[in-house]
């Protein structure tokens, strides 16, 4: 079952509601008995299996970086500063 989430449009009290799509909207804010609209949330897409091309031509690493070896060194991070592993 999805959540929907929802505002007031006089409180702007936001909450979710845990409902199953043929289930009606919620109508009234569970705090104030105002109106409410419901909200469009962006939804996260994991691409998994062969066919896509983040899986089949991602760049692969040949070896890691001094600052994931956890070298000494002086060598800059991939962020362009130095790691905070290199400190003393």
């Amino acid at each position: 079952m999805p959540t929907y989430g929802y505002i007031c449009t006089e409180c702007e009290h936001e909450f979710e509601v845990f409902q199953s799509v043929t289930a009606p909207p919620v109508s009234k804010c569970e705090r104030c008995g105002g109106k409410v609209r419901k909200q469009i949330h962006a939804v996260g897409i994991a691409f998994k299996g062969s066919g896509f091309h983040i899986n089949d031509y991602a760049p692969r690493r040949s070896e890691p970086s001094a600052c994931e070896s956890g070298s000494k060194s002086e060598a800059p991070c991939a962020s362009g500063g130095c790691c905070p592993l290199n400190s003393d």
